[in-house]
């Protein structure tokens, strides 16, 4: 590494729950804030925060390639197809978290993320229909909510919809993690 890149390097602030975990750091870098609006990619992150439930995002982010692999690369189609056989594999899965509650809903969640793609054209137009003037928010007060009446909104309405493992705190992990909310602290190279 050059003097000057590790210097550039040493410059960067990052929000301080990023850590000093390398894994950590690179969600936060490159993925945490990031705008998205491809539905995989909203899909993957409906499975990965709804198996945090409870437990640390980086218990998460350090068995993503193993969710990957376990949950057909998060293709929606295909997880939605799921069956008894697949569950039992899952449950067998030490990669994953094997929570037989979290893995049916995973397959549930996929069903019921297809009903939403086909009455709004996509998920991510359902997501922002709930964001004011259907766009990002983003987030200068330099507070790091836990929830919002967006989430609040969104949990609710998914939770109507049948979804499970979402919610309202799910949902807000699930926006910051989608980019819906930058919530970089205003002092962030990331913002």
């Amino acid at each position: 590494m050059t003097q000057d890149l590790r210097l550039k390097t040493q410059d960067l602030k990052r929000c301080a729950w990023a850590g000093t975990d390398p894994l950590y750091m690179k969600y936060h870098d490159e993925e945490w804030g990031k705008v998205t609006h491809d539905d995989h990619t909203l899909f993957e992150f409906l499975v990965l925060e709804s198996a945090q439930a409870g437990l640390s995002w980086i218990t998460i982010l350090r068995r993503r390639e193993n969710y990957r692999k376990a949950f057909a690369d998060f293709d929606v189609e295909k997880v939605a197809a799921f069956t008894d056989k697949d569950v039992e594999r899952l449950l067998n899965d030490a990669g994953i978290i094997r929570n037989r509650l979290k893995i049916l809903a995973a397959i549930s969640n996929a069903k019921l993320f297809i009903d939403v793609q086909k009455e709004f054209g996509s998920f991510d137009k359902y997501l922002y229909s709930f964001m004011p003037d259907g766009k990002p928010i983003n987030n200068l007060s330099g507070t790091l909510p836990a929830s919002t009446p967006i989430s609040d909104a969104i949990s609710k309405d998914m939770k109507k919809r049948g979804f499970k493992f979402f919610g309202t705190t799910i949902c807000y992990a699930h926006m910051q993690a989608t980019g819906m909310v930058n919530d970089h602290l205003p002092d962030c190279s990331f913002k």
